[in-house]
């Protein structure tokens, strides 16, 4: 994908074009988009933050995965005390 096709993909998909969403939230996993996946989970995309939480725990991102268990994701917290007891 180019970037310019990247970006106008970004934009629909943060206005809220839902299929838009769900092609970024596929690409931004298979590339470790972590910044596409936090703004979409952020703005609520409930898929948006299960692959956010699992690209985080693959990478050993604790502090992303402690952020979203700070905003009570009980997803993360599990993830977290998984990673965090090794």
């Amino acid at each position: 994908m180019t970037e310019p096709d990247l970006d106008t993909l970004r934009t629909r998909a943060f206005a809220g074009d839902t299929s838009a969403a769900d092609e970024l939230i596929e690409l931004a996993a298979d590339t470790g988009g972590f910044d596409d996946l936090r703004r979409l989970s952020d703005q609520g995309n409930s898929t948006a933050t299960d692959q956010l939480i699992e690209l985080a725990a693959e990478h050993g991102d604790l502090a992303e995965l402690r952020r979203l268990s700070d905003q009570g994701n009980s997803t993360a917290t599990d993830q977290l005390a998984e990673l965090t007891s090794e």
